[in-house]
């Protein structure tokens, strides 16, 4: 479907690249990213345990308005991600039980959404994977239009759909579409890099080589002098 509002037929990160990806933390992500793509910390998974990974799958929607989610949910594919901008308002709740167990059902990968949920303790013991900006117990309304399939802005990241997602308890990472493939080798020498560099410091090698440098290009240290 393609019309102004709702655009369905896009591409998405291949499922073999998200499976690939999906063995990261986001943290590596954002890292081999340039440091770009994590959402706002207010974006937060309902429980620790919660993880998720999946091709964007975007909604915009008015503040405490849910209709245009009820249509992205009869649209998107399974192993989607559902990311709904809306717009960081936390007066009502845009998804609650009856709307996530639908979700599970259709086989989406999760929900991230800059803006409230509610019935957080079922939703927790659902194990749904769900990433809000917070929950209230009031609910949304239904009237207002929106748009599906469209940029949005979620968490003070702009994400195309399609763009893959993945998150855990440190937050989300939105990683262009495009550019998944290549990040993928980077993320694990990051992998490796870092595990080296643990089980070095494990053995009493914790000094940061490059400590002494940084200083002195910040000006705390002298040409010449070290710590």
């Amino acid at each position: 479907m393609n019309n102004s509002d709702i655009v369905t037929d896009f591409p998405r990160v291949p499922d073999e690249l998200v499976r690939q990806a999906a063995q990261f933390q986001p943290a590596i992500f954002a890292d081999v990213n340039g440091r770009r793509g994590a959402m706002h910390g207010r974006i937060r998974p309902l429980h620790p345990a919660m993880k998720l990974a999946g091709p964007a799958f975007t909604v915009e929607v008015r503040p405490g308005d849910n209709l245009m989610i009820h249509a992205a949910m009869s649209l998107a594919r399974p192993g989607d991600v559902l990311v709904i901008d809306g717009k960081g308002d936390l007066s009502s709740a845009l998804m609650g039980t009856i709307m996530m167990t639908a979700c599970k059902q259709l086989g989406l990968a999760g929900v991230v959404m800059d803006g409230a949920a509610r019935d957080s303790i079922e939703l927790i013991e659902m194990g749904f994977p769900v990433f809000a900006a917070g929950t209230n117990p009031n609910g949304p309304t239904k009237n207002i239009g929106g748009r599906v399939g469209h940029p949005v802005s979620v968490g003070g990241v702009t994400i195309q759909p399609g763009d893959f997602i993945i998150g855990d308890n440190d937050g989300v990472v939105v990683i262009e579409r495009e550019k998944v493939a290549s990040l993928i080798p980077a993320a694990d020498k990051k992998v490796k890099d870092e595990a080296a560099r643990i089980a070095a410091i494990k053995t009493g090698d914790t000094a940061a080589k490059w400590l002494n440098a940084a200083l002195r290009n910040a000006g705390v240290l002298k040409e010449g002098e070290s710590l």
